[in-house]
């Protein structure tokens, strides 16, 4: 599992999250091996990422976005309404310097 974020860390992240668009959207058939599988190249090539998940149901919704993360071993930031920022590490070039926590 990722290592937990600390407030400022998260804070941090949000902003730099704004402006960002969704790069992977999650259907009606929820969380499939391909999905996790784009989700963790996206997670590594970008470091931090936007997921939009089509449910209706907010139970429903936040169990697929914990799903998401322990496959992909992201930190969720933030999650407000269907959208969720994930962050990881990247192995290769991490792009974004976190502050200290």
């Amino acid at each position: 599992m990722a290592a937990a974020l600390s407030n400022p860390q998260k804070r941090y992240l949000r902003g730099l999250a704004h402006d960002l668009k969704p790069v992977i959207l999650v259907g009606a058939k929820g969380i499939t091996d391909n999905l996790a599988a784009e989700t963790a190249l996206a997670l590594e090539h970008h470091e931090l990422i936007k997921v939009r998940v089509a449910a209706g149901d907010r139970e429903l919704r936040d169990e697929w976005i914990g799903i998401l993360c322990e496959r992909t071993q992201a930190a969720l930031v933030a999650r407000i309404g269907n959208i969720a920022v994930l962050y990881k590490r990247s192995q290769d070039k991490p792009l974004i310097v976190l502050p200290k926590a």
